[in-house]
């Protein structure tokens, strides 16, 4: 089992460790979901919620140098059949003797969409007031929305950290691969937002989550919310839009059928009413961002960590540095919970307007973190480096193809960026009715374009211009 686990996690796409040496070290149940009668499924499979302990290889980053080893906890669904299943031989896991359903064939849960079904009618009763609480998984229901029972599953192929499946045109469920002890707060702001009545969000209709024994803390396992089927992706909105300017090379940005203008303002009054409501719903602190654990000291942190693995860093370390240290000394910073990993690619365009998705954070850093408060122009700041990739990406993959001279794309790609750039920040600030920040947004900016430097330095070296670009912007 613990070896059929590991061949399983080492191809799945959201798995995390990809790269590094690990093992199965540990695997707990969560639960099994109760079988229920199901109209149209003749033969329901077991299904079962393991949780499943990796530990990663010695990394010798401790104390003195000595060797460690960390470990992370993946939600694993399973569906158990008697026989094999052709059908969903590219979900096998493994077969071995289930405690609670024998000799079994195992596949990942969310790609049977008789298993899926389980989880809908098991959602559907609690509506109901008929959930069974004497299992170890409790699923919890809002108020307002009728689960449609009578549609199927479809798993969506793009995610890259969790698994989302929709049911029909009706409902999506957001299965959290890799869970920690405590509040997941995509759960936590979708509860708070759906019950304010914010139309900035998909509405949050349920979530599931059991009782970790080892710590006696929740682990929240999945979420159920409204589908927006006909929602348009924001990043591939703003790069259709781009495209759209570069082929008309004798016009400017504004002057484009697909300017994106008009929708970056409705983007920045989305983003400020969603930061309202937040502020309205959970505490708003003011903080010394050079304390200990402050934003100051945390960017100069990143900021050395950074420098020393990308040298191109370095020539602009030390005017960076000073872009943080402004914010460190302006006294206090007003901190409130927020979206804290906000880019185009996490929202969504409806015929209803803008929709903000995905509040878990960013992902690398640890929960604790994650669920204290920050500065809205972390947001912001999100944004504002969203625009500049757009603009840079479509310029990038048009270069080699295209005779217009490179300074001239450079220069239109830059229009681009500081309109839509400009329209966002006007519309936020207007509709937030607060001055534009310009010491705390250029640290926050700086912050995450220093992030980007480091990510594409790892993962995608031809990118690390990009970034690279911006901060000298940012430090002239």
């Amino acid at each position: 089992m613990m070896r059929d686990l590991e061949r399983f996690l080492a191809g799945a796409r959201w798995f995390g460790g990809k790269g590094r040496e690990f093992q199965v070290t540990g695997v707990r149940r969560a639960g099994v979901l109760p079988a229920l009668d199901v109209p149209g499924l003749e033969t329901a499979p077991g299904v079962a919620i393991d949780l499943v302990e990796v530990t990663y290889g010695s990394s010798g980053n401790g104390e003195g140098g000595e060797d460690t080893a960390d470990t992370e906890l993946y939600q694993v669904p399973l569906a158990f059949h008697t026989t094999p299943q052709e059908r969903l031989s590219h979900a096998f896991v493994g077969s071995w003797d289930d405690p609670d359903f024998g000799d079994s064939h195992a596949y990942d849960a969310v790609h049977d969409r008789d298993a899926m079904a389980l989880w809908l009618h098991a959602f559907s009763r609690e509506a109901s007031g008929r959930g069974d609480h004497s299992q170890s998984l409790a699923f919890h229901r809002l108020e307002g929305h009728e689960i449609d029972l009578t549609v199927h599953s479809t798993l969506f192929s793009g995610e890259q950290s969790n698994s989302s499946v929709a049911f029909g045109e009706d409902s999506l469920m957001k299965v959290f691969r890799k869970v920690t002890p405590g509040v997941n707060p995509d759960i936590q702001v979708h509860d708070v937002l759906t019950r304010a009545g914010s139309d900035h969000v998909a509405a949050l209709y349920g979530w599931l989550d059991t009782v970790d024994e080892a710590s006696d803390a929740v682990i929240q396992l999945a979420l159920l919310q409204q589908f927006l089927r006909t929602a348009s992706d924001g990043w591939e909105l703003a790069l259709a839009s781009v495209r759209n300017l570069f082929t008309e090379t004798d016009l400017h940005a504004d002057e484009v059928g697909g300017d994106f203008a008009g929708e970056a303002t409705r983007l920045g009054v989305a983003l400020a009413e969603t930061h309202a409501t937040l502020a309205h719903e959970f505490p708003v602190e003011h903080i010394d961002p050079a304390a200990p654990g402050g934003p100051g000291p945390a960017m100069r942190r990143r900021l050395a960590e950074a420098a020393s693995a990308v040298p191109d860093l370095a020539p602009y370390a030390d005017r960076l540095a000073a872009i943080h240290d402004a914010l460190a000394a302006r006294g206090t910073l007003e901190v409130q919970r927020i979206h804290a990993d906000l880019h185009l690619g996490q929202t969504l365009r409806t015929v209803r307007g803008w929709k903000l998705v995905d509040f878990e954070g960013e992902p690398a850093r640890p929960l604790a973190e994650r669920l204290l408060p920050d500065s809205v122009w972390r947001d912001v700041a999100g944004m504002l480096r969203s625009f500049d990739y757009a603009a840079a990406v479509v310029e990038r993959s048009m270069l080699k193809n295209d005779d217009e001279p490179p300074e001239l794309r450079a220069a239109r790609a830059s229009e681009w960026t500081a309109r839509n750039r400009s329209a966002f920040l006007d519309a936020y600030a207007e509709a937030g009715q607060v001055p534009v920040d310009r010491v705390a947004l250029a640290a926050y900016e700086a912050d995450k374009a220093v992030y980007e430097c480091l990510y594409e330095a790892r993962n995608r070296p031809s990118w690390l211009p990009i970034p690279l670009t911006a901060l000298r912007r940012l430090v002239r």
